[in-house]
């Protein structure tokens, strides 16, 4: 082979006589690579399935701060595709409470009188650090692939310089230190690092087609070639050695991650003897296959106890989706349902990971039921505390006039006005828990302290008019309670009545007003009562004859309720008689049927009023 060959030469021809010299495979020559039909890609392992034998993390419940320390974290390290997975995965969830607290921020801003044009979100000290990290992060990762770009240039480099050695070293004249100096080219040439892809299948062809002229020159070629093929076998054999020890290794994920490494330098070791190739590529190739068996099974088995996590937690989600419209006004259910829910939580972390391509949305499901949840209780608790101090206002103004009462020595004027006082503390709602004992204390005191100076200045016969008034009250607050409820009976109201009736004299300024708060109590009671309007007429007519006979000169007002009706009945029957003969002249004429229709109504309304003064009388006879 002459030594001026071009390098097309080098590339085809003498490739190829050099390959069909030694009985070596094209592909072998090209970097020490395996035949495409040996290299088992349907076995190797990625990513994704690495991926499956480590436990998933769950993001879901991460704040702001958290996702901030864990950028921290992994911004210290140089493994960018780590990096870049943990953005995007998370930078969804982070933007998603960014927008959240946007749009909190914007309705209160809103709230506050501005306009949607002027509102300007500026976010808080977490969110310039996310910010600021996944910019550094990326900024990173791009400057160490330039770097590694500009590194596999600058190898290029230095590699094609090699070539240029070695080809100077092929086509020169053999010496007692060419040998070492070719040992020394291929020593370089192992230890320089990785070259631009697209050059690579070049610069391999070039090279061991180089390496093939210096032997076919040299008297000891074939001696160095065996020489050197049997120490590549000693390395792969070391390699094959290695893999069978990696099936005694418990983490399987560990263990397969090794073993592609080990494919790795297997694929870039140099030929060995032919009749040796197929032999060690089987022992590599055996102990490789039982560690795929193991990882297969434990694939399958991951993945079943995924898919097992997956059918509880969709279960999960069904129970939870319930708490994201639930609503009530009692705080006591809040807390039930937060017990509960909280309980749902323990179950939803112990069941475990699920597939990766279910993680996000089987936990965006769930944390958003959660978080609508406590949102939903956080904004009942802000309201019920809005309402809570809004009473202590009004309570604190109460306790602000009792005060100023306390002292008053216009006995009547007072009682009355701080018994009006506790009636609208009654109705005012709670207040916040911290301040209920104080403010109830300092209110009653202040009653207390004048009704006690009241009383030390009253006759007996006084006290005795203000315990009747105390104890009338009393009945007309059972009345209340009646027409609010309205599952009162008319023997209730009657007790309630004769009760009432019964009680002595009350104190002079309060007669009026006590008279007519009874009445206006009854009467309502009256009309809650679940009777048809006769009957509750009934029962009124009852109640006012009881409350006649009870009352002074009793007997002689019953006499003339008697009178009243009996008049107000020969006035009705007239009426009747009249309207019977109207309706008998009507129909005698043939064209009255309208007219015939509307007297027969106010016959049946006539007869039926009749009827009820009727009753009414003899109600009043029997009383």
């Amino acid at each position: 082979m002459e030594n001026g060959s071009e390098l097309k030469e080098e590339n085809g021809a003498l490739l190829g006589q050099a390959a069909i010299l030694d009985g070596i495979q094209t592909d072998e020559l090209n970097g020490g690579e395996l035949h495409p039909t040996d290299w088992p890609e349907d076995k190797a392992m990625g990513e994704d399935e690495l991926s499956l034998l480590q436990k998933p993390v769950d993001y879901s419940a991460f704040g702001k701060k958290d996702f901030v320390n864990l950028l921290k974290e992994v911004a210290g390290a140089n493994d960018f595709k780590k990096a870049e997975e943990i953005i995007r995965e998370i930078k969804p969830m982070f933007d998603s409470i960014r927008n959240h607290e946007r749009a909190e921020a914007l309705a209160r801003f809103k709230l506050d009188g501005g306009i949607e044009e002027d509102f300007e979100y500026k976010g808080d000290e977490w969110d310039s650090a996310f910010d600021i990290y996944v910019k550094s992060i990326r900024e990173n990762k791009q400057r160490y692939f330039r770097e590694i770009e500009e590194q596999k240039n600058t190898n290029l480099q230095a590699k094609k310089m090699l070539l240029e050695k070695l080809r100077e070293l092929a086509d020169g004249e053999d010496t007692e230190h060419s040998l070492r100096i070719f040992k020394d080219i291929q020593k370089e040439w192992r230890t320089l690092g990785q070259v631009p892809q697209n050059e690579v299948k070049t610069l391999w062809a070039n090279y061991h087609a180089l390496v093939d002229r210096y032997y076919d020159q040299r008297s000891i070629y074939f001696e160095l070639k065996e020489l050197d093929r049997k120490k590549n076998l000693e390395l792969k054999k070391e390699l094959a050695a290695k893999a069978n020890q990696l099936l005694s290794v418990e983490n399987i994920g560990l263990a397969v991650k090794e073993l592609n490494e080990l494919h790795n330098e297997f694929r870039h070791i140099g030929p060995v003897p032919i009749e040796e190739k197929e032999v060690v590529w089987q022992q590599f190739k055996a102990a490789s296959d039982a560690l795929y068996v193991k990882r297969d099974a434990l694939v399958a088995e991951v993945l079943k106890e995924l898919q097992k996590n997956l059918a509880e937690k969709e279960k999960v989600n069904m129970e939870v989706a319930v708490f994201a419209e639930f609503t009530t006004d009692r705080i006591k259910d809040w807390n039930q349902k937060t017990k509960e829910i909280l309980e749902i939580q323990k179950r939803w972390e112990a069941i475990g990971g699920v597939p990766r391509t279910h993680t996000r949305e089987i936990n965006r499901k769930f944390w958003s039921a959660f978080k609508t949840f406590f949102h939903n209780k956080n904004i009942f608790f802000k309201k019920l505390d809005a309402e809570r101090q809004a009473n202590l206002q009004l309570k604190t103004e109460l306790l602000n006039k009792a005060i100023a009462l306390k002292d008053s020595q216009d006995w009547n004027k007072a009682s009355a006005e701080l018994k009006l006082l506790q009636q609208q503390w009654k109705n005012v709602g709670a207040v916040p828990e911290k301040q209920r004992e104080k403010i109830f204390e300092q209110f009653k005191t202040a009653c207390d302290f004048f009704f006690e100076q009241r009383r030390s200045q009253m006759t007996q016969a006084e006290r005795e008019n203000y315990e009747n008034l105390a104890k009338k009250e009393s009945i007309i607050t059972e009345l209340n309670k009646i027409a609010l409820e309205g599952t009162g009976t008319s023997q209730q109201i009657k007790e309630l009545q004769t009760q009432f009736m019964n009680l002595g004299f009350v104190p002079k300024q309060a007669v009026h007003f006590i008279k007519q708060k009874y009445t206006e109590s009854l009467n309502k009671a009256i009309a809650s009562l679940p009777l048809s309007k006769n009957e509750k007429d009934e029962v009124t007519l009852d109640v006012q004859l009881a409350g006649i006979k009870q009352g002074h000169q009793g007997d002689k007002k019953i006499h003339q309720k008697e009178f009243h009706l009996r008049k107000q009945i020969a006035k009705a029957e007239n009426d009747l008689s009249v309207l019977r003969n109207n309706l008998e002249f009507f129909g005698r004429s043939k064209n009255a049927e309208k007219m015939k229709e509307e007297f027969g109504l106010k016959i049946k309304e006539a007869d039926e009023a009749l009827a009820l003064l009727k009753k009414q009388l003899q109600m009043v006879r029997a009383s």
